[in-house]
């Protein structure tokens, strides 16, 4: 008499067990056809994430480099120099004003992804006026030479026409000012 109501509560729970382990198999598929349907919708790939990156990498470089020289032009008393600050500034410019249209068509909001270059921005401006001209010259290469680098980097890892246009308009003219940079970091630093 007892061996039935065993069996009967055994039976139960394996029936109990087994609906369980139906919807759980059943949710985990809806699950998957969900996230699947969201990864489709909101899925990034390696080249669009490069891409991202370059669009706020440059931007931020070209804010620096506007920043720098828009300080060497109230600073510097080399008339040289500030000649070539606003050469800079005007082109910059440009790239940035090129740089920001294409992130938005592609939704890309540009933000700075760090401030590092503020330093910098706080040094020249505490610089002293015999110091100064060395100073700018110096982290203006630095920066040129990253956004050079910038440029290369994703040349070699894009296929964006739009893109690749950008970079063979704006990477000549990068090194020409880096060679007129240069240029005249090396006549500055001779007349130290």
């Amino acid at each position: 008499m007892k061996a039935g109501p065993i069996l009967k509560t055994a039976v139960c729970k394996v029936f109990f067990l087994f609906v369980i382990l139906i919807c759980t198999t059943s949710c985990r598929k809806n699950n998957q056809i969900e996230s699947s349907l969201k990864n489709d919708v909101f899925f990034k790939n390696d080249k669009e994430e490069v891409e991202a990156f370059f669009f706020i990498s440059t931007a931020n470089v070209s804010k620096s480099i506007i920043s720098k020289s828009q300080i060497a032009q109230q600073k510097s008393s080399d008339s040289t120099i500030q000649q070539l600050s606003k050469k800079i500034e005007i082109h910059e410019n440009q790239l940035l004003g090129e740089i920001s249209k294409m992130a938005t068509s592609r939704l890309i909001v540009i933000t700075e992804i760090n401030a590092t270059h503020k330093r910098y921005l706080y040094d020249l401006i505490d610089a002293d006026r015999s110091n100064f001209n060395n100073e700018y010259l110096d982290s203006l290469t630095k920066s040129l030479c990253e956004q050079i680098e910038l440029f290369e980097t994703i040349s070699k890892e894009t296929d964006d026409k739009t893109i690749l246009q950008l970079v063979l308009h704006y990477l000549p003219e990068h090194y020409q000012l880096l060679r007129e940079t240069d240029s005249l970091r090396k006549q500055v630093k001779a007349n130290i």
